[in-house]
């Protein structure tokens, strides 16, 4: 492992799909639309900071790692709070969109 991270412990229960959408629901009614927006604000913010930290070779990519799950739980709790049909068709459009343009970018490569 990079910058000697040391693996997470496989004894944890893998949490099923229902479980963690229930999680997800229920951290939205416990805590409420504007604590989870504030805390997602707090989490990319804790997540650019390992990133920056990682970059100047004063983190680890596991303590990355650890920051992109908490930034991808609130951002699974915004979707739940947006709608979460809708975040997937625009994130496939997007994907598309990035598909399209990797295409032109490495064709363009191959020309030049």
């Amino acid at each position: 492992m990079e910058n000697n991270d040391k693996p997470l412990s496989t004894d944890l229960p893998k949490i099923s799909e229902k479980e963690f959408d229930e999680v997800i629901k229920l951290a939205i009614k416990t805590y409420g639309k504007e604590a989870q927006t504030q805390m997602l604000f707090e989490e990319m913010a804790e997540l650019q900071n390992a990133l920056c930290k990682l970059a100047r070779n004063r983190g680890t990519a596991d303590q990355v790692c650890e920051e992109i799950a908490d930034v991808m739980i609130m951002c699974l709790q915004m979707a739940q709070i947006y709608g979460s049909k809708r975040v997937e068709q625009w994130a496939n459009r997007k994907m598309l969109r990035l598909k399209d343009r990797l295409k032109h970018d490495t064709s363009t490569e191959a020309q030049g």
